[in-house]
């Protein structure tokens, strides 16, 4: 996967953590997860820290 694919799954997962705050919609969850499971299939690193590297 190319880093630009990988940066647009983090800018998908943090777009979707905004809507999960308005509404807790089980499509948003789930999708959640599968952005999670194919960031860490792909790079070996959770999402989360990645996001606390990155700040």
């Amino acid at each position: 996967m190319k880093r630009a694919e990988l940066r647009k799954l983090v800018a998908e997962y943090k777009e979707i953590k905004i809507k999960l705050n308005k509404s807790r919609n089980i499509k948003n969850i789930e999708r959640l997860e599968e952005i999670k499971h194919k960031f860490y299939h792909e790079t070996g690193e959770t999402l989360e820290s990645n996001l606390k590297k990155e700040t």
